[in-house]
This record gives structure tokens, sequence and C-alpha cells, in this order.
């Protein structure tokens, strides 16, 4: 249906008159004519009754009438989702409660007035394509992984490295220590479901197992973390990784346990990825957010895999564009 047809009725319903609809349209009155005549023509109904005082609608005019406005309202709000600068910013995470999240929230309290999609997709290659296609403006990812590099037109920068810590229940063997080393943890059963293979996060766990010597399980069914707590919580023999920044809340009489982790301190690199061609206006200012508030990278004491190597791109100034 063309929607040109449907603006035209929707201008002579309310107008009354055709003329007055030319008008409003810039267009002749013959224009009106004619689209209206192709509109019914396409409908197989009449529309509109022609008399003295100008037109009126028929019966079934006017019960076309509100499908006509939907039909041009829709059409606004899917040109407006497009267009730079009016649709939301779109911004995948890997998980709610995690680190990437809560930096996402930081730039949302900070500006307020940007409009905000957050989404959560799964792997890194799924990010890639959502990058490349404009679903997604930007996304947080740890990069690169092995014999994995990052297209050209992808842009990338670290933006935080956040330490991992040990969560055990209140039977643990560690659950007393007020810090552990990495060499306190072999020998230790820690489980971790929410590992899959060919991931980033499972290379970099892949990687942590192999520099460590430690033992990370990934059996079962992943449930989510109110399940991951209640089993730590309940089976002494078991552990898990937990990143700082993950929000987690459980009962009181689960008695868990946050503990840090050194010796080096373990901490899992974020990175921000997005096309080097992205337009929208908030993704420079995201960027020059989180350039003014991140933390140092590469500390001393600190281990990360050592395929963590994005391309860095220099700070870009809020309002400006690449």
């Amino acid at each position: 249906m063309d929607l040109d047809t449907v603006r035209t009725f929707v201008a002579a319903a309310d107008a009354g008159q055709f003329r007055e609809a030319a008008a409003e349209l810039g267009v002749t009155q013959q224009a009106v004519s004619k689209r209206v005549a192709a509109l019914e023509h396409g409908l197989g109904v009449r529309l509109f009754a022609r008399t003295p005082r100008g037109a009126e609608l028929t019966i079934d005019g006017q019960a076309f009438l509100p499908h006509a406005r939907e039909l041009l309202r829709v059409a606004e709000r899917a040109v407006a989702s497009v267009r730079t600068g009016r649709r939301p910013l779109r911004v995948d995470v890997i998980a709610s409660r995690g680190a990437a999240t809560g930096l996402m929230r930081d730039f949302h309290r900070a500006y307020s007035g940007t409009d905000l999609d957050v989404v959560m997709l799964f792997g890194i290659e799924t990010a890639l394509a959502a990058l490349r296609s404009g679903t997604i403006d930007a996304s947080f990812r740890a990069v690169a992984m092995p014999g994995r590099p990052l297209p050209e037109d992808i842009e990338s920068v670290r933006v935080l490295d956040e330490p991992l810590q040990l969560l055990t229940g209140p039977g643990h063997a560690l659950a007393a220590a007020r810090s552990v080393t990495v060499a306190q943890l072999a020998g230790h059963r820690i489980w971790m479901p929410g590992i899959a293979p060919g991931t980033e996060w499972g290379a970099y766990y892949d990687d942590l197992v192999a520099e460590f010597g430690l033992t990370i399980e990934a059996t079962g069914p992943n449930f989510g973390s109110d399940v991951l707590i209640d089993t730590v919580a309940d089976t002494p023999a078991l552990a898990t990784f937990m990143s700082e920044r993950t929000r987690l809340v459980w009962p009181a009489g689960h008695g868990l346990r946050r503990i840090p982790v050194t010796d080096p301190m373990p901490v899992y690199p974020h990175s921000l990825l997005w096309h080097r061609d992205n337009p929208h206006p908030a993704l420079a200012t995201l960027r020059a957010h989180l350039a003014a508030t991140g933390a140092g990278h590469d500390a001393a004491g600190t281990w990360r895999p050592g395929w963590v190597l994005p391309r860095r791109s220099p700070p870009v100034a809020a309002g400006t564009r690449r």
C-alpha cells in the first residue's frame, strides 16, 4: 500500500475538501483526486462521497480512517528507529548482573537524556555480526581470542580489568581466609556451569587453567546464578569464581564468602567494541565517558591472558565524530 495515498486520504478526511488537502500537502487538487482514486481502486471500496460542500467519508471511509492513521504512525516510528540521533543507542552486555551492565548504569545516570537499549547477545561472533549489520552500536567483550582477530572495520578499546574473587559456602576449606593465592586454589574444585566452549570467556578460563593448573568444572546445565550460589552454599567441596563487580544478593542463611584472589590477581579484561563507521552521536559520548571513568590496565600483580591485545582507539570527545 502506497503511504502517499494513505497520507493524502487522511489529509482529505481531516480537511473535508480536496482543495484544502492539496494546499496542506503542497500538491495540486488533481493529484489529490488521483491518489484517492488509486487508494479506492486498491481497496475496492468508495472512501469519499462527493457533495457540493466537499468530500464526506463513506461508511467504508470511516472504518478505514483509524487504521490509516495507525499506518502513518507506524511508518513514522519505523523511520525514527533508524534515524541517526533519534533512535536509542543499542549496547550489548554479556549478563544483566555483570560489570558491563554496571558501567552502562553509570553512563545512564550521567547522561539520563540519552535514549538507551541494553541487549544481551551470546558469544563474540554474534556480537561482531550485529555490530557490522548495525543491529547494535557497541558491545562489551574480551578480545581477541587466539586465532580470531577482530575484523578490520571493528574498533576496540579496553575499558575495565575486573578482578576475580572466589565464592565459597561456609563449610568450604578456604571459607575463613581473608584472601587466597592462586597457588592455594590448586586441588580445589571450582564449578562454573556457565562456561561454554568457543566463547571468549571459555578461552579466558582455558588459559587460566593452563597457566596455574586449576580444576575448573563446567559440568551440568547452567540454571543461572541463583542456582549456582545455592549449590555452592550447600556443597563444601565446591567453590566458584565471581567477578568483583557482579551484583548478587543471597539469603542470610547461606553464609557465602567472597574472597579476594592474589599473587597474582586474575582480572577479566572488558573491552568496548564498535564499527568504525557507526555515526550514532551517543556512541562518542559513551566512549568519552568510559575513557574518563575507567580504571588502569596491566597493573602490577595482576594476571590476564596474553591474547587480550585489542587495537586501541584514542578517546573521542562527546559530540564529535570519527
